[in-house]
């Protein structure tokens, strides 16, 4: 019993002081399980618990490590800048549209079953027109954490091939029956990206394109405009580049004077685009400047087909995911920078983004290190288990869906499919409910799951988009929640789970 009350205590003493943003999530993910290490009585073993997250999750630092860089470089040489453009074209200065975009955008891009890859093309593709319309980052990062949520559920993406090993199913006689529940959650999430679009477009304004294109924005305007109630700040601001715009308000701010036009040629060649606090020639936390010098237009092709390449093999799982990142990389570093002074200076260009990713994925694993080594995880399943009625036994499947929601995002995905989920199928199989309804309901709160403090990949996110992991967390929780009980409540209705 002391375990589980621990546990549970460490997981709400950490989400406190990370999201009242008393310590960063890094220096709080290894000094906290540290505490309630010792204070459980097993301080000696610390070390060995610490060793063993940090093996565990050694594989997944080298993974993104390499990825960011090669997608880091499929940046710089304007892999992607077709992308922005395209969006641009569809959203026509929108808010609500950009919004949408990004959710769609996020959702095509996370077929590829990597959260880490989602995250840094949506943030590149996307970042620089959400700072050229002053609109909040915070929506981005949301959208685009929750929308990958609900598509990392395919059979190659991780949870349902962990759900199918420890039940020992087959990944599509478990995947399959959901995807009607999936597409139901999907398009909860392309409406809650309206909605929240339209939020943005009343706080803003409708935009139109017009008038200069020189308006620069830079990242600390977007954090601080993030904090901005809706309809505050209105009127005409002066960018850093000295031009000013001025928004026409199409909603309720009108009336108090927010008005005029912003310009969003982002993507337009020679207007020099935004200027971010990354480097100017389109580095992973900066912009997608048109005429940067680290373009590489003739070996577009050649980009382009390496990447596909490397999300064939990621379906195809023909290589360790880290080993695909490993050679991807450094085959895309030696074509398009052949000289040593050039790989140089895109590995520096990157180092920021790869020191904090890499940095927080082993202080996760003295989290999850301690979490586990400790015994507070089993501890804690079994009281939330073993306190379930026998009543409800029939309804196993449903209980694993709700259970699923605080498990899977206080837990890594290891600990929960191949310590909790076995548990929850033996209950469910004393009364009669089988194993692939109890692997289908494990599946729901994936929306919630990709937010979690515990996943590497969420970092990436929140890194590139230059927000606090806190506000993140606010700005996500209440609405990965959501979608995640219509996915469960779509599961329920439709007899999947």
């Amino acid at each position: 019993m002391l375990l589980t009350v621990l546990g549970f205590v460490m997981i709400a003493t950490f989400l406190t002081l990370i999201m009242t943003k008393k310590m960063s999530p890094m220096t709080s993910l290894i000094l906290i399980p540290a505490l309630f290490c010792v204070i459980a009585g097993q301080g000696s073993h610390l070390g060995e618990y610490v060793l063993e997250g940090i093996g565990e999750l050694a594989p997944t630092a080298a993974m993104l490590m390499f990825a960011i860089i090669f997608f880091g470089v499929m940046i710089d040489v304007g892999l992607f800048d077709p992308i922005v453009r395209g969006i641009l074209r569809f959203c026509k200065a929108d808010p609500a549209r950009v919004v949408l975009g990004t959710a769609v955008l996020a959702a095509i891009v996370s077929l590829d079953g990597d959260g880490s890859t989602t995250f840094m093309i949506t943030v590149s593709a996307m970042l620089p027109l959400y700072l050229r319309l002053k609109m909040s980052v915070l929506t981005m990062t949301m959208v685009t954490a929750t929308a990958n949520g609900v598509m990392n559920t395919v059979p190659w993406g991780g949870p349902t091939a962990r759900a199918a090993t420890a039940l020992k199913l087959d990944a599509g006689d478990i995947f399959v029956p959901m995807v009607p529940a999936l597409a139901i959650g999907l398009l909860s999430v392309f409406a809650l990206a309206w909605i929240l679009g339209l939020r943005e477009r009343r706080r803003l304004g409708l935009l139109t394109e017009s008038g200069p294109a020189s308006d620069t924005v830079t990242t600390t305007e977007a954090e601080t405009r993030d904090r901005t109630p809706a309809g505050v700040g209105a009127g005409s601001r002066t960018g850093s580049a000295g031009a000013t715009a001025t928004r026409t308000a199409t909603g309720p701010a009108a009336a108090s004077g927010s008005g005029g036009t912003a310009t969003p040629d982002l993507a337009k060649p020679g207007t020099g685009g935004d200027s971010g606090d990354g480097p100017a020639e389109g580095g992973a936390g900066g912009t997608l400047d048109p005429n940067r010098p680290t373009l590489r237009p003739k070996l577009f092709w050649f980009n382009a087909l390496l990447t596909l390449a490397v999300l064939v093999t990621l379906v195809a799982q023909l290589l360790p995911i880290p080993v695909i990142f490993m050679f991807a990389a450094a085959l895309a570093l030696t074509v398009n920078f052949p000289h040593m002074k050039q790989q140089r200076e895109r590995i520096a260009a990157h180092a920021d983004n790869v020191l904090n990713v890499s940095g927080m994925v082993f202080a996760a694993a003295v989290f999850t290190g301690v979490l586990t080594g400790t015994g507070m995880v089993e501890e804690m399943a079994k009281t939330l288990v073993g306190a379930v009625p026998d009543s409800l036994g029939p309804h196993m499947a449903l209980i694993t869906g709700l259970l699923s929601i605080p498990f899977t995002y206080f837990m890594s995905n290891d600990g929960f499919y191949f310590g909790i989920v076995p548990i929850l199928a033996e209950a469910g199989a004393q009364h009669g409910v089988s194993p692939l309804e109890i692997a289908r309901a494990s599946l729901i709160a994936q929306p919630l799951h990709m937010s979690s403090p515990l996943v590497p990949a969420v970092y990436v996110l929140v890194g590139m988009a230059k927000v606090e992991f806190g506000d993140h967390t606010r700005a996500t929780v209440k609405w990965a929640v959501m979608v995640s009980l219509v996915i469960l409540a779509a599961a329920l209705l439709l007899g999947i789970a």
